[in-house]
């Protein structure tokens, strides 16, 4: 986690798989499901596609400190597959920022997913006392994404 002025967090998270990359692809691209599997999502919806660009619109909700915390943003994304990238960015939500990107490749030894996420708190949203909650839903989220992709490897 890189901490910038104003309450502004960039976190990044890697996971090492044992799993083709395709499915990876298939998992993150299917966009009406996302909530499905990625656990701090209840809703996921495709507003447009036009070409290589999608537009979606998301809900996450967390429980902090006994309180639930939703928040929905309407995103742009950016689908370049020969690259392994999935680039996005906020067009109207909850939040100040929130752009980044997921990242898909193969190296000698295995598959990776990478998640980089760049979020800034609307004023007065307490970034700091979630520091700890957004580095361990980020992990959560890959691993919901990693087991979704590993059961439809597994039902091929």
């Amino acid at each position: 986690m890189e901490r910038f002025p104003q309450g502004t967090r960039r976190l990044a998270v890697q996971l090492r798989l044992d799993l083709d990359p395709q499915w990876l692809w298939a998992v993150l691209t299917d966009y009406n499901a996302l909530h499905q599997y990625i656990p701090n999502l209840s809703s996921s919806r495709l507003l447009w596609r036009r070409g290589q660009r999608v537009a979606l619109e998301q809900v996450g909700t967390q429980q902090f400190c006994g309180v639930r915390f939703s928040a929905r943003v309407e995103l742009e994304l950016w689908e370049e597959r020969e690259q392994g990238r999935l680039g996005f960015q906020m067009r109207a939500g909850d939040f100040r920022c929130f752009e980044g990107c997921w990242r898909i490749g193969v190296d000698p030894t295995s598959t990776w997913m990478l998640y980089d996420l760049k979020v800034q708190g609307m004023p007065g949203m307490p970034i700091g006392l979630i520091e700890q909650r957004l580095q361990q839903d980020l992990a959560c989220n890959l691993r919901g994404v990693q087991q979704e992709a590993q059961r439809r490897a597994d039902l091929a």
